[in-house]
C-alpha cells in the first residue's frame, strides 16, 4: 500500500470588490420650506445606499432643487442647471420651477428629469432611472430624524403645504397648491425625533403657518396618551412641551394668533413671530389683496407687546407694488415708525410671470423703488438700532452656531438663523455649537449684539 504526500492545492482566493454605492449631488435653493423637501428627498435616498457627494466630479447624478417665486429667482434656479450640466452632465430637476418644464427643457435640453414641488417620489423614481440602486439597501445608514441641510442644533419643522390666500403678488398656491396640513400627530412624531437627536431649536415653517388645519377641520390625532387637534393653538401648545426652542415663521395675522401670545409670554414657545404684513398703505393692501386695516394692526401689535413685552417681530415688505404713490410709501414709513419692528427685510417690487398684479396699472419706475428702498432701510435701521439699544446691559439666552480661534457667534431667542441677526462672544471659544448660554449684553448695533459670560 502506498501513501500519497502530495499536498492538495489550494484553491485560488478571489477577493470580490464591494460594489460602490451611487453617489448623488445635491444643489438646493429657494426658501427653507423647499430645504425641507430638499431634506426629505435625500433621507428616502440616503435610506436606499445612495451616498451624498459634496461635489459635482464626485457624483453619478445631480438633483437641483429650484426656486420659482420671482424672476430673479427663476434665473438663479436656470443658471444652477446649467452650472450642473457643464460640471456634471447628467441633472435632474425638481422644486417649484419644475412648473415650467418647458422653459427648462427650452434653455436646458440635456436635463433628465423635470418635477415640480414637493413631488419627492418622482425625484427618487428619477434618480433610480439615472443611476439604479444598490441590492439590499441598509435602513440603518439613515438616523431616525432623516437626514438633515441645517446645523445638528436647529431643524424646519414644516406643518403644511400650499396655500389658500390669493395676494396679487404670489404664485405660490399655483405652484404648490391650497393648504394641506399634516396630522397633528405626524408633526409632533417628526419634531420629538429631531429633539432626542439633539435638535436644540425647531423653526416651524409653512406657505401660512397660522391657517394650519383649517384643511383637516382641526382633525385630532393620537399622540401619546391623548387626542391633539390640527389646529394652530393646539400644536404650539404640544411643541412647547418637547423643551425645545419653538420659533413661528410665516404666520398670518388672523385674530386666533393672539390665543398664542401667553404661551409666549410664559416662556413656553419663543416670543418671536415672523409676519408678512407686506405694506400699510390701505389702497396698495387692496390691491395686494391683503388685510387692510392697518391701524387695527398697530392697536393688535400694542395689545401683544402688553401681552407679552419681550416679543420679537420681524416682517417683510414690498416697495414700488404697482399703483404705489409717494403718499403710499409716506404711509408706510410713518406705521413703520410707529410699530417699531425688531426686524425687517424689503423687497422691490418684481413683476413674477404668472403674477395678478402684472395686470395692474400704475407700474413704479425702477428708480422710484430703488429710491424708496433705500429710505425704507434707513428709518428701519434706526428702529432697529434703537431696539438693540435697549438690551445692553441686559442678560440674555445666546444658542451657540458658531465657535472658532477668535470666540462664538450665536442667536438670541429674537433672532432666526440666517435671516436675522448675531450675537458674539469674542474671546469665549470654550463653547460648542448648540449649547444655550447666558451672557451679558455689553454693545449693539443696527443689527447684532456683543457679549460677555
Amino acid at each position: 500500500m502506498t501513501t500519497d504526500h502530495r499536498q492538495a492545492e489550494k484553491p485560488d482566493i478571489v477577493k470580490i470588490k464591494a460594489p460602490t454605492a451611487p453617489r448623488v449631488g445635491f444643489v438646493s435653493l429657494g426658501c427653507p420650506k423647499a430645504l425641507v423637501d430638499s431634506e426629505r428627498i435625500l433621507t428616502r435616498l440616503r435610506a436606499e445606499g445612495y451616498e451624498i457627494s459634496p461635489d459635482y466630479e464626485g457624483a453619478d447624478v445631480v438633483v437641483v432643487n429650484t426656486c420659482g417665486f420671482l424672476n430673479s429667482a427663476k434665473d438663479e434656479s436656470l443658471e444652477a442647471i446649467g452650472e450642473a450640466i457643464s460640471e456634471n452632465g447628467k441633472v435632474i430637476v425638481t422644486g417649484c420651477l419644475g412648473v415650467e418644464e418647458d422653459r427648462i427643457r427650452s434653455e436646458h435640453p440635456g436635463v433628465l428629469a423635470v418635477t415640480g414641488p414637493h413631488q419627492y417620489e418622482q425625484v427618487v423614481s428619477a434618480v433610480h432611472d439615472a443611476v439604479p440602486p444598490r441590492h439590499d439597501p441598509f435602513v440603518d445608514l439613515v438616523p431616525a430624524e432623516g437626514l438633515r441641510l441645517t446645523p445638528r442644533h436647529y431643524a424646519y419643522l414644516k406643518i403644511s403645504e400650499g396655500c389658500n390666500n390669493r395676494c396679487t403678488f404670489c404664485i405660490i398656491p399655483g405652484l404648490r397648491g391650497d393648504l394641506a396640513s399634516r396630522q397633528a400627530s405626524d408633526v409632533l412624531r417628526e419634531a420629538e425625533r429631531l429633539v432626542k437627536a439633539g435638535v436644540k431649536e425647531l423653526l416651524v415653517i409653512s406657505q401660512d403657518t397660522s391657517a394650519y388645519g383649517l384643511d383637516l377641520k382641526y382633525a385630532e390625532s393620537q399622540w401619546q396618551d391623548r387626542q391633539v387637534k390640527a389646529r394652530f393653538l393646539d400644536l404650539c401648545q404640544e411643541l412647547g412641551n418637547l423643551g425645545a426652542w419653538v420659533r413661528l415663521h410665516y404666520v398670518y395675522p388672523y385674530p386666533h394668533v393672539d390665543e398664542v401670545i401667553p404661551l409666549m409670554a410664559d416662556g413656553h414657545i419663543l416670543p418671536y413671530m415672523d409676519i408678512p404684513f407686506q405694506h400699510a398703505s390701505p389702497s396698495v393692501l387692496k390691491a395686494m389683496r391683503r388685510p387692510a386695516h392697518q391701524e387695527k394692526t398697530l392697536e393688535r401689535i400694542k395689545s401683544w407687546r402688553r401681552g407679552c413685552p419681550e416679543l420679537a417681530l420681524r416682517s417683510t415688505f414690498i416697495v414700488g407694488f404697482p399703483g404705489e404713490t409717494e403718499q403710499d410709501f409716506e404711509e408706510l414709513l410713518a406705521w413703520l415708525k410707529e410699530a417699531k419692528l425688531n426686524r425687517v427685510g424689503c423687497f422691490k417690487y418684481e413683476p413674477v410671470d404668472g403674477a395678478v398684479a402684472n395686470d395692474l396699472p400704475g407700474a413704479v419706475p425702477d428708480e422710484v423703488k430703488e429710491d424708496r428702498w433705500h429710505r425704507f432701510m434707513a428709518l428701519q435701521q434706526e428702529v432697529s438700532r434703537e431696539l438693540l439699544a435697549e438690551k445692553v446691559g441686559h442678560s440674555i439666552d445666546v444658542i451657540i452656531d458658531e465657535v472658532d480661534e477668535d470666540g462664538a457667534m450665536g442667536r438670541s431667542k429674537w433672532d432666526a438663523p440666517e435671516i436675522d441677526g448675531s450675537v458674539f462672544l469674542n474671546e469665549d471659544t470654550d463653547l460648542k455649537a448648540g449649547e444655550i448660554v447666558k451672557a451679558r449684553v455689553v454693545h449693539a448695533d443696527e443689527y447684532d449684539l456683543w457679549a460677555e459670560r
